[in-house]
């Protein structure tokens, strides 16, 4: 499948293909395997420079982004792991700024796939031990976490109070509802609920927690997880807050207000995340970070596949040509507003099990046209399921042929896989 990726190194292919044939033992939850995983490894995520982890439904890979932009601007060296990837697994991985290399990649992941052969890790578990160990081995300032799904049972959070700088909570919604919602005792059972308790269990003793604005229900599951765990929780908006206008965004908190520009990341959703990585930095001790720095990396950073416009190239043409990986609800609401009043037309192709709905709904009358394509390595929505009107096309080339030249824009959206098939035919590859 192409989760996993390929590789045109064959040392990185051969560790891609033992790591496509691992899979999370049914019904197994718990972080045993991958703390077993990280001992035989000698505890490589105890070793770690300042650490920022983020998670959340929506927004935790755009809030990486700003934080990383943010603090390379500052002068500092940053390492990253995020998922997924789009074209090549190595961006999952980003050493001292830099997209770990083939050999290292190579190296990496064949001594943490021996190291835990008998342990039976999850794809992602693997994934997490070779970053952790990675970054160990090579100096950095500072790193950026991302989670992969959930929280409390993510491979990530095996970090510690040690090294943890502050924790972030980005925008919530429903998502691997099989996994997040799964049936257990003494956790909230309403759905938001559970999602926030799940994404709260990132919390650490004594370490910052900065979460977004939340519905009452949600914001009750964070701070009885936080007050739980003896975490510091600083919510929007009584710790802190941001609003954007036509010429900037207006951050404030205890410490003072800040006037910064714009995200270079679309989408008006996109001034929370940017507050969030703001009053992340600005509530930790361990490193200082300027607003000259701040404002630097709001204007500079790149998150690919999130609300991007597409430079000219083989498949756009000279087109307007707009790309998205979102696929639930919380996403399909932020696409739609963003296109608010405009007409486009709309390629997209979603995995099954995904909820068309999530993007049709919110983008309705807009819609000049639906051309549903597969998704590469995936079992994928037919035409039929995103509407009467919508067409096939065999992949993407073939359904931007079909579109009529009448100078509206088009999305293509629906899926992260797709999408990294899409910079891939573009010549956009992720660097």
């Amino acid at each position: 499948m192409r989760d996993f990726g390929k590789s045109d190194d064959p040392r990185v292919q051969a560790q891609l293909d033992r790591l496509g044939r691992l899979s999370l033992p049914q019904g197994r939850l718990g972080l045993g395997t991958i703390r077993a995983l990280m001992e035989r490894l000698g505890n490589p995520h105890r070793q770690l420079p300042p650490t920022f982890h983020v998670a959340g439904t929506n927004g935790k890979g755009s809030t990486c982004a700003f934080l990383r932009a943010m603090l390379e601007a500052e002068g500092y060296k940053v390492h990253v792991t995020t998922s997924p990837h789009l074209v090549r697994y190595n961006e999952r991985i980003r050493i001292a700024g830099q997209l770990v290399s083939d050999a290292e990649l190579a190296a990496t992941l064949e001594e943490v796939l021996d190291a835990g052969e008998d342990l039976g890790p999850s794809f992602f578990e693997v994934t997490i031990a070779a970053a952790f160990l990675a970054f160990a081995r090579t100096y950095a300032d500072v790193c950026v976490v991302e989670v992969g799904m959930g929280g409390r049972f993510d491979a990530t959070n095996v970090l510690g109070p040690e090294v943890l700088a502050a924790c972030g909570i980005a925008a919530l919604g429903l998502d691997h509802e099989r996994f997040l919602l799964a049936p257990e005792q003494g956790v909230p059972q309403e759905p938001m609920a559970r999602i926030a308790f799940e994404k709260a269990g990132i919390a650490k003793p004594g370490v910052p927690l900065v979460s977004m604005a939340r519905p009452a229900l949600e914001a009750a599951s964070i701070a009885a997880v936080t007050g739980d765990k003896g975490a510091i929780l600083l919510p929007a908006p009584a710790a802190w807050r941001v609003v954007g206008a036509a010429d900037g965004l207006t951050y404030g908190d205890a410490a003072g207000e800040l006037h910064l520009p714009l995200p270079a990341l679309a989408g008006a959703h996109q001034i929370a995340n940017a507050g969030l990585a703001v009053a992340m930095l600005r509530h930790q001790a361990a490193l200082p970070v300027s607003a000259e720095a701040i404002a630097s990396g709001l204007r500079s950073a790149r998150w690919p596949a999130r609300m991007q416009r597409l430079s000219p190239g083989p498949l756009t043409g000279t087109r307007a040509v707009w790309l998205d990986g979102g696929h639930n609800p919380q996403a399909g609401a932020m696409i739609g507003e963003h296109f608010a009043g405009q007409r486009l037309h709309l390629v997209i192709g979603m995995i099954a099990g995904k909820d068309p709905a999530s993007l049709i709904g919110p983008l309705g009358p807009a819609l000049a046209s639906i051309t549903a394509v597969p998704v590469p390595g995936h079992e994928w929505h037919p035409p039929s399921a995103f509407g009467p009107a919508a067409r096939a096309a065999p992949d993407v080339p073939s359904a931007m042929a079909m579109l009529p030249d009448d100078g509206l824009p088009v999305l293509i959206a629906g899926s992260l896989y797709l999408a990294g098939e899409v910079l891939r035919l573009n010549d956009e590859m992720p660097d």
